[in-house]
C-alpha cells in the first residue's frame, strides 16, 4: 500500500500524523476510530491555527488512509472544507513575476559554452531548461541521456520516471528544444555542449545533470532549485521574493502575455481591413 504513495506524499502525510497523534493524546481519543465530529474539530483547530485550505485537504487525505475513505465522502466534512475555502480562499503564490529577458540578457554573456567552467555551464543549462520547458526541478533532475534524441531540428527529451503529475491514464512529459539562431541562449545547444563537457565525468551515470563535486552523482531537485535561485540572484532578481520554482510562473506568464499581444494585433489588423 505504501508503494502507491510518492516519497513527498508520505513526507507530507507524516506531518499530519504527528499533529493528529498529539491531538488524540490530548483529547484521549483512539487515533484510528474517531467520530466525524472529532475529525471536524481537529480540522477546525488547524484552520484556527493558520492552516491553509491546501494543508487542510492534505490532512483530510492523510487521515483517510488510516481511518477510511468515509472522511472524504462525508457531507459534513465536505461542507466544512467548503466553508474554510470561502473564509480563506487560496491565493496565488506570486502576485507579480520577473522578466525572463533580464535573466537571458545575463546568460547570453556566458558564452561560448565551451569556455565556461563546469559550475557556470551547469547553472546556465538548468536555467535555460527551466525557462524553455516550464518544468519542475524534479522533472529536470530525471532527464536521462538515453532518453535524449538530437536531430537537425532540435532535441527531444522523454521523461520516463514518475513525477509529481504522473498518474494512471496521464501522459508523461515529452519535451522538445528547437535549435535557436541566438546560439548563446539556445537551450538545445547548451544541452549538447553540456553532454560533451560531462562525458568524461559521468562514468556509468545516465542522468543528464550531475553534481559539481566528485564523484559527480545525479543532482537532486533541491540542488537544481538552489542553482536556479543562485542564478536569479546573479541576474538581479530579488530572491527574497522569488524562489527557484518561480521560473515556471515567469516563463508561462511571459508566454501567455505574448499570445495575448499576438491575438490583439491580429484582431486589430482584421479591423483595419
Amino acid at each position: 500500500m505504501l508503494s502507491s504513495f510518492s516519497k513527498n506524499t508520505l513526507k507530507q502525510y507524516n506531518v499530519t500524523y504527528k499533529i493528529w497523534w498529539e491531538f488524540c493524546q490530548k483529547q484521549s481519543i483512539d487515533p484510528f476510530t474517531p467520530s466525524i465530529p472529532i475529525i471536524m474539530y481537529f480540522l477546525t483547530e488547524q484552520f484556527n491555527l493558520g492552516a491553509s485550505y491546501g494543508s487542510l485537504n492534505s490532512h483530510k487525505s492523510a487521515l483517510a488512509v488510516i481511518i477510511g475513505s468515509k472522511i472524504g465522502d462525508d457531507d459534513r466534512v465536505k461542507r466544512l472544507l467548503k466553508g474554510f475555502y470561502k473564509i480563506k480562499p487560496p491565493g496565488p503564490k506570486y502576485h507579480t513575476t520577473w522578466d525572463p529577458s533580464k535573466v537571458l540578457n545575463v546568460l547570453k554573456t556566458w558564452t561560448p559554452n565551451t569556455s565556461l567552467n563546469f559550475e557556470k555551464l551547469s547553472k546556465k543549462l538548468v536555467m535555460l531548461l527551466a525557462l524553455s520547458t516550464a518544468q519542475r526541478a524534479q522533472t529536470l533532475s530525471l532527464i536521462k541521456i538515453p532518453n535524449i534524441t538530437v536531430n537537425h531540428a532540435g532535441v527531444h527529451i522523454s521523461i520516463t520516471d514518475a513525477i509529481k503529475t504522473s498518474g494512471l491514464g496521464r501522459s508523461q512529459p515529452n519535451l522538445f528544444l528547437p535549435f535557436f539562431e541566438k546560439i548563446e541562449i539556445c537551450p538545445a545547444s547548451t544541452l549538447r555542449d553540456y553532454i560533451n563537457f560531462t562525458q568524461s565525468l559521468r562514468g556509468s551515470n545516465t542522468h543528464l545533470i550531475l553534481s559539481l563535486n566528485k564523484p559527480h552523482k545525479p543532482v537532486s531537485p533541491s540542488t537544481i532549485s538552489r542553482w536556479i535561485k543562485n542564478t536569479l540572484s546573479v541576474c538581479g532578481i530579488d530572491i527574497s521574493i522569488f524562489s527557484g520554482h518561480s521560473t515556471r510562473h515567469a516563463s508561462t506568464s511571459t508566454a501567455n502575455a505574448k499570445r495575448s499581444v499576438t491575438r490583439y494585433n491580429k484582431a486589430n489588423s482584421r479591423l483595419d481591413k
